[in-house]
């Protein structure tokens, strides 16, 4: 009986693979590992463990993950001109928790990004934040939505004297205001902490903002989204060493005991990727996500934040709701092979996080597969076909797809 389960697994993994290869993938969270990123996963490291620091773990036997995590942590340092790297978190919100674990205590004044307003969930009541405190407040905004009112933000900062500013988004266009705030919260002690999660490898290009140049004290990520790796997290200041050792005991063990090596190795090959093409593919990658904002904007859509060319990062944000809402596009668009997901839009109420108004649109990966305005364009207009002209276009789709297999930016051969 099990052994005809594990063939119904295996058939129904190589039938989302078969899929996937078919269809506009426009989730902003994903991306796609190169071959050669992949090849390395399932190695023997798959089933190894390495609690502690390289040269200084609990087990034998872990000589040659040490000898890439080191070398890892150094190109990364390296990389984003850091003193201080943590590469031991499993995502991005592990990443987080070590670090809110340890600046934030239970009553401490805590100011992020409202949910509506893009923020993650682990910023919020409900995530990482809420399991610390409880006096969580919300970044005034600009009449747009998508900027932090600085003047009103200066005044809060200056009354609540927050500890901790925690920057960063999932619904993320725009650059944040470190630049603005930073002398406000050096005056009051409070930490900036900022979330690049969706914009690492933005910042790695040298295309979004510097957040540790900026004024942030420490920035937490992901690896999987823009900075296109395997799935894991990283932490990274320039701190004095007696205050990241309280990041680093927030990340061993604090949050983490093994820390998943087949994927850090994956990781590995994945930052020599962006060492050498994150400049060219953050370029494109932004240029895409303008051209798509501004065809689907021709088209007649609502394409959010129009007075600012839509985007400064891999993100569209649409309103759909005289279309449905984000949650009735959404399922009718992956019901033509085009994915992507439903969005609060700012200043909406969360009870209608069910069926917000917004969807997100994310062109990081399908960059990554090699394709550019023209093809953007070519998005534009089969999103309109299927939601303004009611057609189905799931074998255009799939016509579309077939030139655009090979990943690019990557040492495949």
């Amino acid at each position: 009986m099990y052994e005809r389960n594990v063939k119904w697994i295996e058939e129904t993994v190589a039938q989302q693979n078969e899929w996937r290869c078919n269809t506009l993938n426009l989730i902003a969270s994903e991306n796609v590992m190169s071959i050669r990123a992949r090849r390395v996963l399932g190695s023997d490291f798959a089933h190894r463990y390495a609690e502690g620091h390289p040269g200084e773990r609990y087990y034998q036997g872990t000589d040659k993950i040490d000898e890439i995590e080191s070398w890892v942590k150094q190109q990364l340092k390296t990389l984003f001109s850091c003193q201080h790297m943590e590469v031991r978190p499993i995502s991005g919100t592990v990443a987080n928790d070590a670090v809110f674990s340890r600046y934030i205590k239970p009553g401490d004044v805590v100011m992020v990004n409202s949910t509506a307003g893009g923020g993650h969930i682990s910023h919020h009541k409900s995530g990482s934040v809420g399991k610390y405190t409880k006096n969580i407040v919300d970044f005034p905004l600009t009449p747009d939505g998508y900027h932090i009112d600085c003047e009103a933000t200066y005044a809060l900062v200056k009354k609540l004297h927050p500890k901790v500013l925690i920057f960063g988004k999932s619904l993320f266009l725009f650059p944040e205001p470190i630049k603005d705030l930073v002398k406000i919260c050096n005056d009051n002690e409070t930490t900036i902490i900022y979330d690049a999660a969706h914009v690492l490898g933005l910042i790695a290009g040298k295309q979004f903002q510097d957040p540790l140049g900026e004024g942030a004290a420490i920035v937490t990520a992901s690896t999987h989204k823009t900075f296109f790796g395997s799935q894991r997290g990283i932490i990274m200041s320039n701190m004095d060493k007696k205050e990241w050792w309280k990041i680093d005991k927030g990340a061993f063990p604090g949050s983490s005991s093994n820390h998943h090596l087949d994927t850090l190795v994956s990781l590995a090959v994945t930052t020599c990727e962006i060492i050498a093409f994150a400049e060219e593919y953050s370029k494109q990658t932004i240029s895409n996500a303008k051209t798509l904002g501004r065809s689907l904007s021709e088209f007649g859509f609502n394409v959010q934040a129009k007075e600012f060319d839509f985007t400064e990062s891999h993100q569209v944000a649409v309103d759909v709701s005289e279309l449905g809402g984000g949650n009735e596009v959404a399922r009718i668009l992956k019901e033509n092979d085009i994915i992507l997901n439903m969005n609060l839009l700012p200043f909406e109420p969360l009870e209608r996080v069910t069926n917000p108004s917004g969807i997100r649109i994310g062109v990081q990966e399908m960059t990554r597969f090699g394709m550019k305005a023209e093809e953007m364009e070519r998005i534009a207009e089969l999103i309109k076909k299927c939601l303004k002209e009611s057609c189905s276009v799931d074998n255009e789709v799939r016509e579309l797809r077939k030139d655009f297999q090979k990943v690019h930016y990557s040492f495949d051969e």
